[in-house]
C-alpha cells in the first residue's frame, strides 16, 4: 500500500531524472498565447530557481526579435543551460549561433506519414540531412540535441536508424516527440527500452496531451530509460497541451523513486507566473497547483483529516508549500463547522456545530458560495441565542 508523501521525500540525491522546459518554446505555441520578452525572462529566471537543468529558449529562426530576446535569457541565466530550437536547416542553425547560445535541439520528422506527406522525401534523405546538419552545428561549436518528430509513428526499425546515425554524426541527445499525443505508457515504455538497447545517447521524452496521457507517458518513458524528460508549466502548448512540469516532477520523485532537482514549494507561484503571462489562468483543480486541490469540503473527508490527515492526503500539501484547508458547503458535517468555529477564536461544542449546519448549508444552496466569516458569526449569533433556526435562507 502506498504511504502518505511528505516534503522530506523529496531529500536531495543525486539526480537520476533531468527535467528540461519548453515553456518558452512549446508552451507559446499555444493558440492566442504571447509572451512579451519581459515576460519570457521572468519565467526563464523562475525556471531556473526552481531547479530547471535546461531551458528552450525560443526559435531563433522566427527573426531578429527573437534572436534578442533568446540571447538576453542566455546572458541571464547562470546555471540553467538556454537551448535553440531549430529545423534541419542552416539558416535555422546559423541563427542559433547569433544568440550565443551553446546548445541547439534541431528537429527532423521521422515517420514517413511526415517525411513524405509534409516534405516530399524519402528516408534517405533524412538521414543524409541528420548527418550534415549535426557536423555543421557541431562545426559552429554547437553542442546538438537532435528531435525526432513524430516519433510515435515512426517504423521503429527506421527510428533506431535515425538514433545510431545521430550518435554517431556527434549528437548528444535524442528527444522522442510524441508530436501529436497518440502514445501510451505500454508502448512509451518498450520504445524505450528498445531505444536503449540501441544507444548510448542522452534520451528525452516529449509529450504531447491529445488523450490526456502526456503525464502518464513521460513517466513511463523515464522507467523505460529516458534520462531527460521535456516539460511545460500548466502544460500549456499544442493542442491539449504537454506534460506538466509540477505533475513530472512529482510522479517521478513520489511515485517512482527517482531524485529531480526542483524546488517543489516553488511550483504554484511559477504556475500564477506562467498563467499570467498567458493569459490562461490555472484552473482550480489543476493537481498540485490549484487553488481547490488541498480544499475539503466533504463531511467523511473533513472528519477523518481533523483526526489524522493521512486519512485522506496522498501527498502533504507543503511538499508544494500549501496547506490544508476546510470549505463550509453542502456536503459539510458538524465536523467541519466545529473546526471552522474554533479556528475563528469562538467556543464551539459539537452540539453547536449541529444546530449552525443547517443554516449553512441553507446558505450555500441560496447563495452557491461557502459562507464567509461574518455569515458565521451570525449563524453562531443565532445558535447562541436560542433564536429560531431554520432550514430556510437566512
Amino acid at each position: 500500500m502506498l504511504a502518505s508523501f511528505d516534503i522530506q521525500d523529496f531529500a536531495p540525491n543525486p539526480v537520476d531524472v533531468v527535467i528540461t522546459d519548453t515553456t518558452l518554446r512549446d508552451g507559446e505555441q499555444a493558440p492566442g498565447v504571447t509572451f512579451s520578452r519581459a515576460e519570457k525572462l521572468a519565467i526563464a529566471r523562475a525556471l531556473e530557481a526552481a531547479g530547471i537543468a535546461e531551458i528552450e529558449a525560443g526559435i531563433p529562426a522566427m527573426g531578429p526579435e527573437e534572436v534578442a530576446g533568446v540571447a538576453e535569457i542566455a546572458a541571464a541565466l547562470t546555471r540553467a543551460k538556454a537551448v535553440a530550437w531549430c529545423r534541419m536547416k542552416a539558416a535555422d542553425i546559423e541563427a542559433a549561433a547569433e544568440t550565443g547560445v551553446r546548445r541547439v535541439h534541431i528537429v527532423l520528422p521521422v515517420s514517413d506519414q511526415q517525411l513524405r506527406g509534409k516534405l516530399g522525401v524519402e528516408r534517405d534523405w533524412a538521414l543524409r540531412e541528420l548527418e550534415a546538419m549535426i557536423s555543421y552545428a557541431g562545426g559552429l561549436g554547437l553542442d546538438v540535441s537532435v528531435g525526432g518528430e513524430d516519433s510515435s509513428r515512426a517504423d521503429p526499425g527506421f527510428l533506431v536508424d535515425v538514433v545510431c546515425a545521430a550518435e554517431q554524426a556527434g549528437a548528444r541527445r535524442f528527444r522522442y516527440s510524441d508530436t501529436v499525443g497518440v502514445l501510451d505508457p505500454f508502448r512509451t515504455y518498450a520504445a524505450f527500452r528498445r531505444l536503449c538497447a540501441a544507444t548510448d545517447l542522452e534520451l528525452e521524452i516529449h509529450a504531447h496531451n491529445d488523450f490526456g496521457l502526456a503525464t502518464a507517458n513521460t513517466l513511463a518513458a523515464a522507467r523505460g530509460g529516458a534520462s531527460h524528460v521535456n516539460v511545460t508549466v500548466n502544460g500549456i502548448g499544442e493542442r491539449a497541451g504537454n506534460a506538466v512540469l509540477a505533475e513530472v516532477a512529482a510522479g517521478l520523485s513520489l511515485l517512482g523513486g527517482r531524485t529531480v532537482a526542483i524546488d517543489m514549494p516553488a511550483m504554484p507561484a511559477l504556475s500564477a507566473l506562467v498563467a499570467a503571462a498567458a493569459g490562461r489562468p490555472t484552473p482550480a483543480d489543476k493537481p498540485l497547483v490549484g487553488a481547490a486541490v488541498f480544499t475539503h469540503e466533504s463531511g467523511i473527508h473533513v472528519d477523518g483529516l481533523i483526526k489524522d490527515v493521512r486519512n485522506y492526503q496522498g501527498i502533504a500539501p507543503e511538499v508544494v508549500g500549501r496547506a490544508h484547508e476546510f470549505a463550509l458547503g453542502k456536503h459539510s458535517g458538524a465536523a467541519a463547522v466545529n473546526e471552522a468555529l474554533i479556528r475563528m477564536g469562538l467556543p464551539s461544542t459539537r452540539a453547536l456545530a449541529e444546530r449552525i449546519l443547517p443554516l449553512v448549508r441553507s446558505h450555500v444552496a441560496a447563495t452557491k458560495r461557502s459562507p464567509e466569516a461574518s455569515d458565521l458569526e451570525r449563524f453562531y449569533t443565532m445558535a447562541t441565542t436560542g433564536h429560531e433556526i431554520s432550514v430556510a435562507y437566512v
